[in-house]
């Protein structure tokens, strides 16, 4: 829903944490959950390590709405299916987290989000859809070399992802 991109962000953010660049972490430099790679695509230019570690939550929130929110068409899903969409674009890419949403709604699973897809995700009952993509994305991660590394955390976010998209559908 359009209103609710903000508490959605501030959400993904909190999941995110701060800046990290641990080796087994294919993304690399990391802060916010930007990567350096996407976050100079996102520039057209290079970027330090001094910058990438001064970023802020301000400073990324246009790269999240226009990179995630916007390629999932957030603002015309139902509240908490925008949120756990969101979340899981953010950590395992627009394109599967667009896909899963797809197969769930039955619609073909391009991974783009459409017309046709928005109108079969909405018809689908956001709880259910919201308790589907979160076991569909668990699953997803559990298939991962690096889940031994980071499969809890993953883990973790996950269910309270559906936890709180649950919630979400209910206040709507």
């Amino acid at each position: 829903m359009k209103e609710n991109f903000d508490d959605c962000f501030d959400r993904v953010i909190k999941h995110e944490g701060g800046f990290v660049n641990h080796p087994k972490d294919p993304g690399g430099m990391t802060n916010l959950g930007v990567t350096r790679t996407a976050w100079e695509a996102f520039l057209n230019r290079d970027v330090t390590e001094a910058e990438m570690r001064a970023l802020t939550p301000g400073a990324v929130k246009a790269f999240y709405k226009a990179l995630y929110w916007d390629k999932l068409k957030c603002d015309d899903l139902p509240s908490g299916v925008d949120y756990a969409a969101y979340d899981f674009a953010v950590n395992s890419g627009v394109g599967r987290a667009a896909k899963y949403l797809q197969r769930i709604a039955n619609v073909t699973d391009d991974g783009v989000i459409g017309k046709k897809s928005v109108e079969a995700i909405c018809a689908y009952d956001p709880a259910q859809m919201v308790n589907d993509l979160c076991d569909m994305r668990l699953n997803f991660l559990k298939s991962l070399s690096t889940f031994s590394t980071f499969g809890r955390g993953w883990e973790s976010r996950v269910h309270d992802v559906a936890e709180v998209g649950a919630d979400l559908t209910k206040e709507a």
